[in-house]
């Protein structure tokens, strides 16, 4: 069975929400980066250890917070020794409002993933973009690249749409998919 890990930063609470949904569509472990930006040594150990690491980030003025940047640039540890060449990457996001420059924040998380000489997994999934779509549908927010959510700024996390969730879970399972496929 393929190790994945789930890293994030979460303000308040609806990453987390995400994270968690894409953790149980892939098994995964989930390694939350704290309000300072660090992780512990054994957050560390375990995204070394892991064969996808799947990143998320709420999206901040059109790009990931500020803790997750942090988490980004130390990152450089194992980019200089190419230790996570190799490993299966995805990505996701939320913000508050419909577009709010998600694409920026995953176009981040790509990047990131470039520079570790990662594989980058998208959705897989079409956008429910028919007049008949609501908001619960899957891939409603309609992105490729990564999973994306949105949750209106007066909103708790317990109110985040179920779709929206639904399609990080898709995501996860996706990831240990590909990642299943890659260590055959």
């Amino acid at each position: 069975m393929a190790k994945i890990a789930v890293v994030f930063h979460s303000g308040y609470g609806h990453t987390q929400r995400m994270a968690q949904a894409v953790a149980d569509g892939a098994g995964a472990e989930l390694v939350p980066i704290d309000a300072d930006g660090n992780l512990s040594e054994a957050a560390w150990a375990t995204l070394n250890a892991a064969d996808a690491i799947i990143m998320g980030s709420p999206t901040y003025m059109g790009s990931v917070s500020w803790q997750f940047k942090k988490f980004a640039d130390a990152s450089s540890r194992p980019w200089f020794s190419q230790a996570w060449k190799d490993k299966v990457f995805a990505g996701f996001t939320n913000s508050a409002t419909m577009n709010g420059d998600k694409l920026s924040t995953l176009h981040y998380l790509f990047t990131l993933a470039m520079q570790h000489s990662g594989i980058w997994v998208g959705t897989g999934l079409m956008p429910s973009n028919s007049k008949a779509a609501v908001r619960n549908d899957i891939n409603y927010v309609g992105s490729y690249s990564g999973a994306m959510a949105q949750s209106p700024s007066d909103a708790s996390p317990a109110e985040m749409a179920q779709g929206d969730l639904d399609t990080a879970k898709l995501l996860g399972q996706r990831v240990a998919d590909v990642t299943a496929k890659f260590r055959a």
